[in-house]
């Protein structure tokens, strides 16, 4: 029976990612993938394809409403936790993938806490995140990055700051850095409840081995550090700033 191959490997990684209880990953694989087999079942004229698709698209659909109300209850209580280990050399850890799922119209700020936001390299997975938010999330108003102060850079990194912090204002975006000496934590708060912990920050990626490798530009080509994402939702986020 010809059955899309992609929806078949997005299912198969929903179920995978429903195997370890990380229920919001396999909720969009199988949103992804029921998408296709609906478009599929659509155009089919073989009605034995048709029943077939029909019957998997209910299972699938079935899971995915499950998984939404399970999702919501332990929201609700509290006890949401989903826990995302990145081990060593491996690849497709781009923020997009590890937490773009969570970037939508409901976030209408963001707290960045990372004591690690000195360096270029350290300022420049700032700015990736500041790009990501700014195009995921349709009604950002404010960005507030925790850090500490680099008194080493001969004052690089209140430049590279002032200059985002300008060009974030085009998109009326205001962006405020405030400095703490005892900061240890890395977290990065939403305002729409979620909080996703960075074991490492947001420098977890390895240096590319040259300037012409795959991943310079794409962090989900480029080789991670091992360190563990944890995932939880708070109802006491303030919800507006």
């Amino acid at each position: 029976m010809n059955i899309d191959s992609t929806a078949i490997n997005i299912l198969k990684r929903g179920v995978e990612f429903d195997t370890k209880k990380r229920y919001t990953e396999a909720l969009v694989c199988y949103q992804e993938g029921l998408q296709i087999l609906v478009d599929k079942m659509k155009g089919e004229c073989d009605d034995d394809v048709k029943k077939y698709l029909k019957v998997k698209i209910e299972e699938y659909m079935n899971r995915a409403e499950t998984i939404k109300k399970l999702v919501l209850k332990q929201k609700e209580s509290g006890q949401f936790h989903e826990q995302v280990r990145i081990e060593n050399n491996s690849t497709g850890h781009s923020y997009k993938t590890l937490f773009g799922r969570f970037l939508d119209e409901d976030v209408h700020y963001v707290i960045v806490e990372d004591p690690y936001i000195r360096s270029f390299h350290q300022c420049q997975n700032f700015l990736r995140l500041s790009e990501l938010l700014v195009k995921s999330c349709s009604n950002l108003r404010r960005i507030e990055l925790v850090t500490t102060k680099d008194n080493k850079s001969e004052g690089s990194q209140t430049k590279w700051f002032t200059e985002l912090r300008n060009d974030l204002t085009r998109y009326e975006v205001y962006f405020v850095v405030n400095y703490s000496d005892t900061l240890h934590d890395r977290q990065i708060i939403l305002s729409s409840g979620w909080i996703i912990k960075i074991g490492r920050g947001l420098d977890y990626f390895k240096p590319p081995e040259n300037k012409f490798c795959l991943g310079v530009y794409d962090l989900d080509l480029r080789h991670c550090h091992e360190t563990t994402v944890d995932i939880v939702h708070s109802k006491h986020v303030k919800q507006s700033y």
